[in-house]
């Protein structure tokens, strides 16, 4: 068993995904090209937006996004407390300062009160000026979007959604991707969208930012690659990674979307009372890049990883360490009390096989360690 199961998706795809990669290579096209384009405009279309700029991936994206936007030192971005690093690293990048905001203990997604409060504070201070918000679209569920646009526009706020576990998620019929001033997602390959490498792209319906982040996408390209009208960077999506995605495309939106939240539902059955499982607010769609159970204690947890460990069943803590305490952000001042939420998660989350390919059987095997490991 796996977490995420890439060989029983390849294994029934596998003549689409071979003669993919084999035209590829037959046409000895191996950076831009038909494949590419086509996954662009797919993408696009699903997502209900106007322009999808492919890149290398989801950290590169985001970094994009923010070049574009000039975002640099003395500006202040919002980013939620429980993430993966890279959301706030790319702000670091770009020399700039992340603010981090704890998350709704529900959701698991940016607390948009705290939020507000965060922007305020930073105001009265006065050393930092708000210049854009990263919600993160925690584990395939849709952060509180709506919400964080009546602030951002409140404060005069950019909006760069970061949808790299969201993809295929939507709220009230809105797709993941689709919120904000920008969005950005990851094809790494354990997302609900995954190449066989690295790939990420971004989503947008501001013509402009699109030209812009063409050009600094290939060296800040103007006509071509060899007229370099602004500093840029190397960020392309390979032709054979397009190729996979193109087929897996297929596959996430004819039925893997809807089986994973088939499955939710079935743990969420077999769990409901034993421990804290995920909680979908009305009108959203998660995609369920990973289904995360909430435990009483971190004693809690090390018991059921030792039953799983007994039964060859993985797991996985995302995350062991809020942003505010990675060494790499050690230079920036907080307030522990500030991050009580997030704090508690770190402590209690596991998250436990989920994937479209899972069976009854499975289902049943995971569950019923869970239970033994917590009533015994």
């Amino acid at each position: 068993m796996v977490m995420r199961d890439l060989k029983t998706q390849y294994n029934l795809y596998k003549n689409e995904i071979d003669n993919a990669i084999h035209r590829v290579i037959e046409s000895s096209s191996f950076i831009g090209g038909d494949e590419v384009d086509i996954l662009e405009k797919r993408l696009a279309d699903y997502v209900g937006v106007k322009h999808c700029i492919s890149c290398a991936n989801g950290t590169e994206a985001m970094t994009l996004v923010l070049m574009a936007w000039d975002i640099k030192e003395g500006d202040a971005v919002f980013v939620p407390d429980f993430t993966f690093f890279s959301t706030g690293e790319v702000v670091s990048l770009r020399k700039a300062t992340p603010v981090f905001v704890d998350v709704d203990y529900e959701t698991f997604n940016i607390d948009t009160v705290k939020l507000e409060n965060a922007i305020l504070r930073t105001l009265e201070e006065g050393i930092l000026t708000p210049k854009a918000i990263i919600p993160v679209d925690i584990f395939g569920l849709p952060a509180n979007h709506f919400e964080i646009e009546r602030i951002a526009k409140k404060y005069n706020l950019l909006i760069l959604e970061d949808g790299a576990q969201g993809f295929g998620g939507s709220i009230n019929g809105k797709k993941a991707c689709s919120f904000g001033d920008a969005a950005t997602t990851s094809f790494f390959p354990a997302k609900p969208l995954g190449c066989y490498g690295d790939g990420g792209a971004i989503f947008t319906n501001d013509d402009g930012l699109a030209e812009i982040l063409n050009s600094y996408k290939v060296h800040g390209k103007g006509k071509n690659k060899y007229d370099n009208i602004r500093i840029g960077v190397n960020s392309r999506l390979d032709t054979i990674q397009a190729a996979v995605l193109n087929v897996k495309l297929n596959a996430f939106t004819e039925h893997e979307l809807d089986d994973v939240n088939r499955i939710y539902r079935l743990y969420n059955e077999r769990l409901q009372g034993i421990v804290d499982v995920p909680k979908i607010p009305s009108g959203y769609v998660s995609s369920f890049a990973q289904y995360t159970i909430k435990l009483n204690s971190s004693e809690e947890r090390g018991i059921i990883q030792a039953k799983f460990k007994e039964k060859n069943i993985p797991s996985m803590i995302y995350y062991t360490k809020p942003m505010h305490k990675q060494q790499a952000f050690s230079n920036l001042d907080f307030k522990e009390s500030d991050y009580i939420v997030t704090n508690k998660l770190c402590d209690t989350v596991l998250s436990i096989p989920m994937h479209p390919y899972l069976t009854d059987n499975d289902i049943e095997m995971i569950t019923s360690a869970i239970a033994d490991a917590i009533t015994k």
